[in-house]
């Protein structure tokens, strides 16, 4: 990017992508997105009992950000592990937010399988955005190899 004129008003996009720029960029391993991941949807799981009482369609709300940043924050050579943690995260996270009948650990276990029946179309949803976003990482990383390789001088 082009040094920036100080006497000249900056555009719009030109100012969305330098903040998008100075923001974290971590990188996780497989193990790291999948802990990331069930950690902040547990934590969400919390925030939505005490501010909503549990409603299932905020936290699921709230799942589908949680999948995108996993998938931009899991590094390259993991990618493939972004959407298969981020419906354990999902599963994991319901124990906060799932109805309990009658408190016993079986009326805990029932709340949790109906909210993952109920909730399907946003464990469905994140687990696409997830997929999309890693696809088309992955497309991008083979196509950047591929035109190093042609640029490559023979050996």
């Amino acid at each position: 990017m082009a040094p920036r004129d100080p006497g000249r008003p900056e555009s719009p996009p030109a100012r969305a992508v330098r903040a998008l720029r100075s923001m974290p960029n971590p990188r996780l391993t497989g193990l790291g997105s999948g802990l990331f991941c069930a950690a902040v949807m547990v934590l969400l799981g919390y925030l939505d009992d005490l501010l909503f009482g549990a409603s299932l369609t905020v936290y699921g709300v709230l799942f589908v950000p949680v999948c995108l940043l996993t998938a931009v924050w899991v590094r390259r050579g993991d990618l493939l592990t972004a959407p298969i943690v981020v419906p354990i995260a999902f599963a994991v996270g319901l124990v906060t937010v799932a109805e309990t009948g009658d408190g016993g650990v079986g009326g805990r276990l029932m709340g949790i399988v109906t909210a993952l029946a109920t909730e399907a179309g946003w464990l469905y949803g994140g687990t696409l955005v997830a997929g999309v976003t890693v696809l088309v990482r992955r497309i991008r990383l083979v196509r950047r190899r591929a035109a190093a390789a042609r640029n490559r001088p023979p050996v």
